[in-house]
């Protein structure tokens, strides 16, 4: 199996990766003062995760990561969300980076000169 990657790397050297997603979330009036950063706009602001991703892809970002660097089913218990509930939020951000990543992918003039951007699973320690 090939990597993703390589297609990037063969054909430009180098892969964009998107900027910090929580600093840009908390720019744009997201509260991310809880144990679950990011994450906890999974439940409350899932568009602004989408259009924080377009804008990272618009401005020339080849990869876009989840919004669940801080996520984990125990976080999200432990934040009142069932287990299902946790799941189906882990799930969405992928969906979300998805959704963002197709949108902007629609649109003909940005696949000019691109290759169709990748989407990138954040996870971080978990337990912190």
């Amino acid at each position: 199996m090939k990597s993703p990657l390589q297609e990037f790397l063969g054909r430009q050297g180098f892969l964009v990766l998107d900027g910090g997603l929580a600093t840009e979330l908390e720019t744009r009036g997201a509260d991310l003062d809880h144990f679950l950063w990011s994450a906890r706009m999974l439940a409350e602001a899932p568009e602004l995760i989408c259009e924080v991703h377009q804008d990272y892809l618009a401005a020339g970002a080849d990869v876009v990561a989840t919004a669940t660097y801080q996520a984990s089913l125990d976080g999200l218990e432990r934040a009142g969300f069932g287990r299902e509930e946790g799941e189906a939020l882990m799930r969405s951000s992928v969906d979300l980076a998805t959704r963002a990543r197709d949108r902007f992918w629609s649109v003909s003039e940005h696949r000019v000169g691109r290759l169709p951007p990748l989407i990138a699973a954040s996870i971080g320690p978990y337990g912190a």
